[in-house]
């Protein structure tokens, strides 16, 4: 993206853009009434004026890698500079980061690297970011390797004093989830479980981030 002029403080009544990026759990894949946790946790949050945007990006499978790759590009498609420039369009950027780094083998410090580039980015255009980590697998294995994985995302998002919310340390060995993973046809949630990480989401100050609840 091109640098960002220096705009007004956004107007109390402007529009809030959410920028979303991320896997198939952000675009609800197995979620019967088609919200996942995103559309949950902005519902929650919308209010009688909804003036909440949403503006979703989600690849399925894609690793820590790829997402560095493409941000750029899909933040900027989905960027308003005159809404910028007049303060209507407050933009905001949601990561919600899955666990395809564990498959494909990308090392710890790799992962680190590439998150650290997409919030340093987001730091230069100015834009605010909220990062959900990867949620526990079905398979107790591939868990305790998501467990490391969402410590070292913690990790660059703590540093930088942005807001993460580890959804497998909730989860995990939470009956709800458990029993909604486990009847799954996939490594997802369904409804309920998708209700489990926007309830995480909520309370890991996703509305006090937006700007429209305490």
């Amino acid at each position: 993206m091109q640098t960002v002029p220096t705009s007004p403080v956004p107007d109390p009544g402007a529009r809030i853009r959410i920028i979303a990026l991320g896997d198939e759990l952000l675009a609800g894949v197995g979620d019967a009434r088609a919200l996942g946790w995103l559309g949950r946790a902005v519902a929650s949050e919308q209010g009688a004026d909804a003036r909440i945007d949403v503006f979703s990006a989600a690849l399925p499978g894609e690793t820590s890698a790829e997402l560095a790759d493409r941000w750029d590009e899909d933040v900027k498609r989905r960027f308003s500079d005159e809404g910028r420039a007049d303060g209507s369009i407050d933009h905001r950027v949601v990561l919600g980061l899955g666990r395809a780094d564990i498959e494909a083998g990308v090392s710890l410090a790799r992962s680190r690297l590439n998150l650290a580039k997409i919030l340093d980015g987001l730091e230069r255009l100015r834009i605010p970011a909220f990062v959900v980590g990867p949620a526990p697998s079905r398979d107790p294995g591939t868990t305790a390797a998501v467990r490391e994985l969402s410590s070292a995302f913690e990790d660059v998002c703590a540093r930088r004093r942005i807001p993460y919310v580890d959804t497998v340390r909730g989860l995990t060995g939470h009956d709800q989830w458990e029993s909604d993973i486990a009847h799954s046809p996939g490594d997802h949630p369904g409804q309920t479980g998708y209700g489990l990480i926007a309830w995480l989401v909520l309370h890991g100050g996703f509305g006090s981030w937006l700007g429209t609840s305490s």
